[in-house]
């Protein structure tokens, strides 16, 4: 019998903006197979749209009640008033979870949320079964988490009271290096050599053998990335932090968001020419959400990545619905947020 097996298991899915946490977390979802799990989604900005989608699910056995989205502040910062109490009130319930995953933030660090699992109320009835990171591996091989280490280096040399950190660059590196399980995703657009090249630019991240997996859209099995038992709680010093100094605390005065409403659209191509646009222009990270089209009865989902978008017609707008669209832009501190919204409503 494994140690940890009179605790319900918690699987921790991070990885960084768009790399495809929600996609795998409704595959596990879908292949449940009767189990009973519940999900905790935490998103970086004042209004979610991963928990709408889970929600939104519609096949058998996904319970929207099962589905606990928290929003407007990062889990691993707000332990004592988010997390903690949703765990007791999943755990009180009358038929608690099985299984429990928590979807992390794109700019979250896994790291202080392991160590909530030590709280007293929390240690005895769960445990981190694994910490999966999710890539997305056409952004690594873009190079948009890393440094030129050559130009770092002419430019300390020259200057050597330079400050280099590069706040995504770090939180990446801190999702990795915290993971039991790496899923390397979108695979699929990614050639022999660069995911070869992709792999090893994780292998010299990663501070101790941690299994790379390559992933489309997410379509993993549950055999893979559930019943790790790596028991992580108790196994936080394998596991280094850029802010170990700092008690694995940290800032996200990097990173800002905001919400831009948006009227029924025409042309869904015209439209993501628009997101391109603005996100190339202004190096947007992020933008999801949902927008109606004129005579379609379904909603369009939106996920773009800087600027690399896809979408797809998700559920009926409801007869009480208004057919207004919501569009989440995340981005550094400091976007030109007017322009960004000229640019994406036209």
């Amino acid at each position: 019998m494994s140690l940890h097996a009179a605790k319900i298991p918690t699987t921790i899915i991070t990885g960084f903006l768009g790399a495809g946490k929600t996609t795998l977390v409704r595959h596990i979802l879908e292949t449940a197979g009767g189990r009973r799990f519940a999900v905790i989604v935490n998103e970086f900005g004042s209004r979610g749209v991963d928990g709408e989608i889970l929600q939104t699910c519609g096949f058998e056995g996904c319970d929207e009640t099962d589905i606990v989205e928290l929003s407007n502040g990062c889990l691993c910062c707000t332990v004592a008033d988010d997390f903690v109490p949703t765990i007791e009130a999943l755990l009180g319930r009358p038929n608690p979870p099985e299984y429990i995953i928590i979807e992390t933030s794109g700019l979250a660090l896994p790291k202080p949320l392991i160590k909530a699992f030590g709280w007293p109320s929390i240690r005895s009835r769960l445990t981190v079964d694994g910490v999966v990171a999710v890539v997305d591996g056409p952004a690594v091989a873009a190079g948009r988490f890393a440094d030129d280490p050559e130009e770092v280096a002419r430019q300390q040399a020259a200057d050597p009271s330079l400050d280099h950190d590069n706040p995504l660059a770090e939180v990446y590196e801190d999702q990795v290096r915290a993971a039991d399980l790496v899923v390397l995703n979108k695979s699929d657009l990614l050639s022999a050599d660069e995911l070869a090249r992709v792999k090893q630019m994780i292998d010299e991240i990663l501070p101790r053998a941690v299994k790379v997996v390559a992933a489309t859209n997410g379509k993993l099995g549950r055999e893979i990335l559930l019943g790790l038992e790596a028991g992580a709680e108790d196994d936080l010093a394998a596991r280094p932090s850029h802010h170990d100094a700092e008690d694995g605390a940290h800032e996200h005065d990097d990173f800002e968001s905001f919400v831009v409403p948006v009227a029924e659209i025409a042309a869904p191509a015209e439209f993501l020419g628009r997101l391109e646009a603005a996100a190339s222009s202004h190096d947007v990270l992020r933008i999801k959400g949902f927008v109606a089209v004129q005579d379609k009865p379904l909603r369009l989902e939106i996920q773009g990545v800087g600027a690399r978008f896809r979408q797809n017609f998700s559920r009926p707008w409801a007869a009480d619905e208004a057919r207004e669209g919501h569009l989440v832009v995340i981005g550094r501190t400091g976007m030109d947020r007017a322009s960004i919204a000229a640019l994406i409503t036209g």
